[in-house]
């Protein structure tokens, strides 16, 4: 079955006549192989028992590789490697429909259809576990996201649009959010399973200090974050603040508002802007476990309103 990068199945296996120190390394193939279950963690230990599991991305085929200590896994191989040197062992099957999913859940919230995330993700470059619990409204109509210990795991939220809406201007009115934990991330987005060729068509506001005390804690992104250029951070102050962008082609101008008068802060992108196209407005909540200070309380947050204008 064809993946994308939010989707994730278990995956396991067993390992005959391994050695100590050996690994497995996993990938997925979609057009071409992808290593499992990210970049920044390649490797599936093999237990006590030679058996071994892990999450993968879905795709049409996959394939588990013995390896040795010292092999490097790549990110991608157009074709898998042959046994030899430090691969002791391949093994691919054809892919096959996954068990049958959770049936959707989704909220109305100012007016619109979200969908309301239940499946793992790898936000923020680790996986992560949702839970619908997590996503509601009130009496007045606001949308409640939280992070809560269930089941000794911590679980996060994320809604998402069930329509594409385009260029034009997305407003988000949030109520403080300047006390999170440093390792909490909020994020209002635009993202395109499907367009890895334009960053997922990915544009951003992120609240989170990313673990760093010290650090301002909030910033507007047009990825890929690691061009410096894409980045501009700045200092959300306490209170209700309106969140908004206006994606025109080529351009996309961020701002934050007190009230109707007071600018926060404001920036304009006109490089690296993505064109529309099948992009949907998503909003999550996570924790980011890379963090200096690592993730220790639940949070919740409180949107007032969204609003899109053409």
């Amino acid at each position: 079955m064809e993946g994308g990068p939010a989707r994730v199945e278990r995956i396991e296996g067993r390992v005959t006549g391994g050695r100590s120190g050996q690994k497995i390394v996993l990938f997925a193939k979609s057009r071409v192989w992808w290593v499992q279950p990210l970049t920044q963690a390649p490797f599936t230990n093999i237990g006590p028992d030679s058996r071994w599991t892990n999450s993968t991305h879905l795709g049409t085929e996959y394939a588990a590789l013995l390896v040795n200590p010292d092999y490097r896994p790549p990110q991608l191989l157009a074709a898998l490697p042959k046994k030899g040197g430090n691969v002791i062992a391949v093994i691919s099957a054809p892919g096959t429909a996954p068990p049958r999913e959770t049936a959707p859940k989704t909220v109305r919230f100012s007016g619109y259809e979200w969908e309301i995330r239940q499946n793992p993700s790898d936000r923020g470059g680790t996986m992560k576990l949702f839970d619908a619990n997590n996503v509601w409204t009130d009496e007045k109509g606001w949308l409640h996201l939280r992070i809560a210990k269930i089941s000794g795991d911590w679980k996060c939220a994320e809604v998402a649009l069930t329509r594409s809406l385009g260029y034009g201007s997305y407003s988000f009115v949030v109520h403080d959010v300047s006390n999170l934990e440093p390792a909490a991330v909020l994020s209002m987005l635009t993202w395109d399973d499907l367009a890895a060729d334009q960053n997922h068509r990915e544009v951003d506001i992120e609240i989170s200090r990313w673990g760093d005390l010290a650090s301002k804690n909030a910033q507007y992104v047009v990825q890929p974050y690691y061009v410096p250029a894409n980045v501009a951070r700045f200092s959300a102050p306490s209170g209700a603040l309106t969140y908004s962008f206006r994606w025109e082609p080529g351009k996309v101008f961020f701002r934050t508002m007190r009230g109707a008068s007071q600018i926060v802060a404001e920036h304009l992108f006109t490089s690296g802007v993505p064109s529309a196209g099948g992009e949907s407005t998503r909003i999550n909540l996570y924790s980011f476990d890379y963090a200096k200070s690592p993730f220790q309380h639940g949070a919740e947050v409180v949107f007032e309103k969204f609003e899109y204008l053409p």
